[in-house]
């Protein structure tokens, strides 16, 4: 057990701070397997990286080698019915608290992303995939379906149609097809995909970090509601946001120099 950087004491989880962007780094060899330890410590993660002020974008990353295989399938395998109810709220629960962080998150995604390696990414903002990943919704070939968020964050994101061919199937997709379909954000090659992940979280971590909650708040929750709903929620974060310094400051900078020259606080 060691203390990271943002004093989080876990075994399969670090948090790495580098100036405004936090990596959430799974750690458990060899293929980073959810178990339920892990499971635990990325929810942990996900809280502790919310709560900081500093923090204003965070990156989610297996590794050089892989993202994460999935579930922990020997330790599956032995739970009955009750023991797997109380486990899936649990890992329901853990990778909310991830989609649920108030800041920019980009999953880093090398080698395989299966199962809930895939549902894991999903709860990121945006995905960045190494040219030789390979992502998919497997559970199917188990007898199971996915309990992490899959059938649910996947069809919301690339369709119904698409979801369901993808997980009906239970097939392995490359990263130009993730691409293709909508899973993926970008593609680059493969020993790229961490550094372009803190590149394009840099990005996030110099803006308005109140209005960018607010935003993600707005997207992500919207969907949940009815469009009346949905738009009665924007125009509530909306003039919410006049009461902060970072819109005094993009407005008076707007106003003084144009577009494009605002020093955001974050506060």
């Amino acid at each position: 057990m060691a203390d990271d950087a943002a004093g989080l004491a876990a075994e399969f989880v670090r948090i790495e701070i580098d100036g405004p962007v936090a990596t959430i780094r799974l750690d458990r060899p060899k293929m980073n397997a959810l178990s339920v330890q892990l499971q635990a410590e990325l929810g942990a993660a996900a809280a502790a990286v919310s709560s900081r002020h500093d923090i204003r974008a965070v990156v989610i990353y297996g590794g050089p080698r892989i993202f994460a295989a999935g579930a922990d399938i020997k330790e599956m395998e032995a739970m009955s019915v009750g023991q797997m109810a109380a486990q899936a709220t649990r890992l329901q629960d853990a990778f909310i608290a991830l989609a649920r962080i108030p800041k920019p998150t980009i999953a880093a995604v090398t080698g395989f992303a299966l199962g809930g390696g895939l549902e894991l990414a999903l709860t990121a903002d945006f995905r960045v995939l190494g040219d030789t990943a390979r992502v998919g919704q497997p559970e199917i070939q188990l007898g199971v379906i996915p309990g992490a968020g899959g059938t649910q964050r996947l069809s919301r994101l690339i369709g119904p149609s698409k979801a369901k061919e993808l997980i009906f199937s239970g097939r392995q997709v490359r990263a130009d097809e993730a691409l293709a379909l909508g899973i993926a954000d970008k593609v680059v090659p493969a020993d790229d995909v961490y550094a372009e992940a803190l590149s394009w979280a840099r990005e996030y971590a110099s803006g308005p970090a109140v209005a960018l909650a607010a935003a993600k708040a707005a997207i992500d929750d919207g969907l949940a509601m009815s469009l009346t709903e949905g738009l009665r929620l924007e125009s509530a974060l909306f003039a919410g946001l006049f009461g902060t310094e970072d819109k005094a400051i993009g407005m008076k900078t707007f106003v003084e120099q144009g577009p494009g020259h605002a020093a955001f606080t974050g506060n």
